[in-house]
């Protein structure tokens, strides 16, 4: 669908979904990201939904200012996928061994590993630059210095919520691997510091509300947060790239007689900020629950864990920011699935995947979420589909 363009106080919206089936609070936010006077842009994704602050499914490109809250706690989160050798023929009836094994080697939830992954032992592992990369953590915020040994055993680590690990099929029968994750309880208590410093700038204090208040250009409070910004994306790429290799790992010993190969890794963030041109400026594009899809640019946008997910090609529609969904998008709060549906219903709804089915993962039910297919369709624009698939494994947190 083409876009439709609501007016804002300095830029308009441009929504790429019907205004009328956006709930009124997320809306509301939207109007108020269009308040600040740094903004230059505002594109509005179909998955679009209510969020801290900012919206969920909003892409911000600002110019001289980025909104902590706008990215969110999660920084870096995002999605990883690679195509393997292997068929849906390749795949025993009985799934719960694969499924046990992964998680076997994946901690989920709060969990961490036992001592931190050395990337040097994983199977084809880029080591380059992670020497460098843990050399900089004495320079993120003070604060959080403590948590180096957490944040080293977190590396590799699911999380909770909606991170997920999936074995897939796709249309053709190929078997997939993906994965959904983020810069972990680094980076939370990163965000959470650098959100608590800019809400107390005097330049936030007449903003229409405190969890849009920015660092401004120039500012010590701005390079500090760019330095711990783009440190907790890094860790979130390589904790998704530890754990493929750790996945995939688990499927060489498991599918050893078939001989497994892998396909280069699809990955990318949609949590996040980027420095990026347009219209001949430079900007800070902030894409929460967005991902990036310039011309060519290969990304992933997952349903729900009973519906499928898709591997898409960016089409470089300048109108978004080159952006596109994140994912299918929620249409009810954790709290009003857990009203809403049972553990039965969970059953009915991922009939086919081996997965969790019991009350802890109610609220990550299929029906919490908008169908995917129609976010899909209303993108057409911004992205052509490459591949879809369908979860026979969802490992969640």
């Amino acid at each position: 669908m083409p876009y439709v363009e609501l007016p804002g106080a300095k830029v308009p919206i441009r929504m790429w979904t019907d205004p009328a089936s956006v709930e009124d609070v997320a809306l509301q936010q939207l109007r108020n990201v269009a308040t600040l006077p740094w903004i230059k842009g505002l594109a509005v994704m179909p998955d679009v939904h209510y969020g801290k602050g900012a919206t969920v499914g909003s892409v911000i490109a600002m110019q001289g200012a980025v909104c902590p809250a706008a990215v969110g706690v999660d920084i870096g989160c995002g999605m990883s996928a690679v195509r393997t050798s292997l068929t849906a023929g390749d795949l025993p009836g009985d799934l719960s061994r694969l499924r046990s094994r992964i998680e076997q080697v994946i901690p989920v939830g709060r969990g961490m590993h036992d001592d931190p992954v050395d990337p040097g032992r994983l199977h084809g592992f880029a080591t380059a630059g992670w020497d460098d990369f843990w050399g900089r953590f004495g320079g993120v915020a003070e604060s959080v210095r403590f948590r180096q040994e957490r944040a080293q055993k977190q590396m590799g680590t699911l999380g909770s919520g909606n991170h997920f690990v999936e074995v897939c099929t796709d249309t053709t029968g190929s078997v997939w691997l993906m994965l959904h994750s983020g810069s972990r309880n680094i980076g939370k208590e990163l965000a959470e510091h650098h959100i608590g410093v800019a809400q107390k700038l005097p330049h936030n204090q007449g903003l229409v509300d405190r969890d849009l208040a920015v660092f401004v250009a120039d500012t010590p409070q701005m390079a500090a947060y760019r330095n711990d910004l783009f440190w907790a994306q890094e860790y979130a790429k390589y904790n998704r790239s530890i754990m493929m290799a750790l996945l995939k790992d688990v499927i060489r010993k498991e599918f050893k007689k078939a001989g497994p190969t892998f396909e280069p890794e699809i990955s990318c963030h949609h949590n996040y900020v980027a420095q990026e041109r347009y219209e001949g400026m430079g900007l800070l594009v902030t894409r929460k629950g967005a991902i990036r899809a310039g011309a060519g640019e290969y990304g992933i946008i997952p349903g729900s864990m009973g519906t499928g997910s898709y591997i898409v090609r960016g089409l470089g529609n300048d109108r978004s920011f080159n952006s596109a969904s994140h994912g299918a998008g929620r249409r009810m709060s954790r709290n009003a699935a857990k009203r809403r549906f049972t553990t039965k219903d969970l059953e009915e709804q991922t009939r086919g995947v081996e997965c969790r089915k019991d009350s802890g993962v109610v609220d990550e039910i299929p029906g919490a979420y908008k169908p995917i297919e129609q976010v899909i369709d209303q993108q057409r624009d911004l992205v052509e589909v490459v591949a879809k698939l369908k979860q026979v494994v969802c490992v969640k947190g």
